[in-house]
């Protein structure tokens, strides 16, 4: 089977990192729209992010 690219052709690799969950989002509770806001600044400020 034929491997398919992502949706929107990026990929996000976490391979290697050390960081928890509470370091990403933080210790208090975050609602669902915090969280994906805080993933993407995470994400992008490592440059986890490929085309």
């Amino acid at each position: 089977m034929a491997v398919r690219k992502p949706f929107g052709g990026m990929t996000i690799n976490f391979k290697g990192r050390a960081e928890s969950v509470e370091d990403v989002f933080g210790a208090k509770p975050v609602t669902p729209a915090e969280m994906n806001k805080k993933l993407w600044a995470y994400v992008k400020g490592k440059k986890l992010v490929k085309k």
